[in-house]
């Protein structure tokens, strides 16, 4: 049984009367790896900053192991936070960058060495001592700061957005790194990131946000499998969102054809938002489909072709490992299990057409790169 160790309770934040925070209630336990996750400005890093002690919050509590911190400054809480920026200090050995929390609070030389060596072991670090830190790699500096912030033996360590600088292949490899060190540590880990794969793949749990609300607290499966409303159905990962009609318990009504599901609890004739993840979709000959559709775009995707079909004006996307070309007219089934009902919410209508279909990618901007240059070696090649 998990031991609750942070609680906030009622948390309010607003800056010039604009409200950042609003009545955020939260557990964090003890042991667990939470990632707050959500779109820039939705209030995250401000939680995070009160949980820190670096703000305090405009009403209600921050609890640790039961005991209210809201007035308790940050060197004083059992916590410690790594940020985006490494902070490192270049005038100092990967060894003394680490060891310094240690020498402000006095610490024997002896353990000194020996909490920092254990350190450097946990980060796979070993031997990297005596570099300089202007000698390391991106994610090298990363361990280092996550070793500087655990050697001082906190209970929980913040994590805003760290991984934010570094390159997509580093960024996956250190995804591992940091569940494998948490879990190795057995201490608790906070993390903030709007990116939706790094959230599922090292948390326990996962709070959804936007507009300084809470939308949907659960576990990684849950929160994809299980989405509580169109927003959090759209932020992670791609979902077809449509208009339905719940008929009774388990009968849903879309597109004016009757489908079979696994939900209830919903008023007779309840207007309700169907969630259908493109994955499940199963493409099958026109006339053996319950709808009919015509292909209207396809992009390889290396795995699987990212498909989208026009049904009677609205745009859904399929991902499939088949080809299907442009002009195509193909059928789809779906399983009751492939088709998930959420109650209607002020995200309702807002996603799931696929009309204006963007694959989203991080752009990494590179300042040595000149786009006009490129076009010159181009000519020159030919």
């Amino acid at each position: 049984m998990s031991k609750e160790l942070i609680r906030l309770h009622d948390l309010c934040m607003a800056f010039d009367d604009e409200l950042v925070l609003d009545h955020i209630n939260l557990y964090i336990n003890d042991s667990e790896f939470l990632t707050l996750l959500g779109p820039s400005g939705c209030g995250k890093t401000t939680t995070l900053r009160i949980i820190g002690g670096f703000t305090t919050p405009t009403s209600g509590d921050v609890t640790f192991d039961g005991v209210r911190i809201n007035d308790v400054p940050p060197h004083q809480r059992q916590i410690n936070t790594v940020f985006q920026k490494y902070a490192l200090f270049p005038h100092l050995d990967v060894f003394e960058n680490i060891a310094f929390g240690l020498r402000i609070a006095k610490v024997a030389e002896k353990e000194i060495e020996e909490r920092v060596n254990e350190m450097l072991e946990v980060v796979s670090l070993k031997g990297f001592g005596k570099r300089r830190v202007d000698q390391l790699s991106g994610g090298q500096q990363q361990r280092v700061a996550i070793a500087r912030a655990l050697v001082n033996r906190p209970k929980v360590l913040l994590l805003d957005e760290p991984l934010g600088a570094l390159d997509l292949r580093l960024r996956k490899d250190m995804q591992n790194e940091l569940k494998r060190i948490q879990q190795q540590m057995g201490i608790t880990f906070i993390y903030v990131t709007h990116d939706q794969e790094e959230a599922l793949t090292m948390s326990d749990t996962v709070v959804v946000m936007d507009k300084g609300r809470i939308q949907q607290i659960g576990s990684p499966e849950d929160i994809y499998n299980e989405p509580k409303n169109a927003f959090v159905a759209d932020f992670i990962g791609e979902s077809n969102i449509l208009d339905g009609v719940m008929h009774a318990d388990y009968v849903v009504e879309f597109f004016n054809r009757k489908f079979k599901c696994l939900d209830k609890g919903f008023a007779p004739m309840e207007p309700v938002d169907v969630v259908i993840r493109p994955e499940d979709i199963e493409i099958v000959a026109p006339e053996k489909g319950r709808l009919q559709g015509t292909v209207t775009s396809v992009t390889f995707k290396g795995v699987h072709y990212d498909t989208i079909v026009d049904f009677k004006g609205y745009k859904w996307l399929i991902q499939t490992t088949d080809y299907h070309e442009v002009g195509e007219v193909i059928g789809i089934i779906l399983n009751p299990d492939d088709i998930h009902i959420m109650k209607k919410s002020e995200y309702s209508g807002m996603f799931g057409d696929y009309s204006s279909y963007s694959a989203e990618y991080d752009e990494i901007n590179d300042p040595d790169f000149d786009a006009e240059e490129a076009e010159e070696d181009a000519d020159d090649e030919d």
